[in-house]
């Protein structure tokens, strides 16, 4: 679950940063930026490895599950034979989905 966080973080602050530096950039009066495509590429980025980490997170841990529902750990973890699922997966599915929604919303909004 600190991934599902972390990855969370990395995708609001990347789609922040993009929006409130793009925005400023186009703020009368404010002298234009140097380097314009900066808030461009650094939202992308942090947008990206967000939504990476949190698609590898779930790999992982579905593999996990699975290594632990083995009929070897069944009887330590206290699992019986009906699949039980936890929201996390359903959690992180959203978040990855929005973290493309994110990436293709500023990846289409070219400075």
């Amino acid at each position: 679950m600190s991934w599902v966080r972390t990855a969370t973080a990395l995708i609001g602050f990347g789609f922040t940063i993009f929006q409130f530096l793009y925005r400023f950039n186009q703020t009368p009066g404010v002298k234009p930026a140097v380097e314009p495509w900066t808030p461009w590429v650094l939202g992308l980025s942090l947008i990206g490895t967000g939504t990476v980490a949190l698609t590898i997170a779930v790999w992982e841990y579905r593999l996990l599950i699975r290594y632990l529902w083995e009929k070897d750990f069944k009887p330590i973890a206290g699992v019986d034979e009906s699949l039980h699922h936890t929201p996390i997966v359903a959690v992180s599915v959203v978040l990855v989905l929005i973290g493309v929604f994110a990436f293709g919303a500023v990846l289409l909004r070219v400075p």
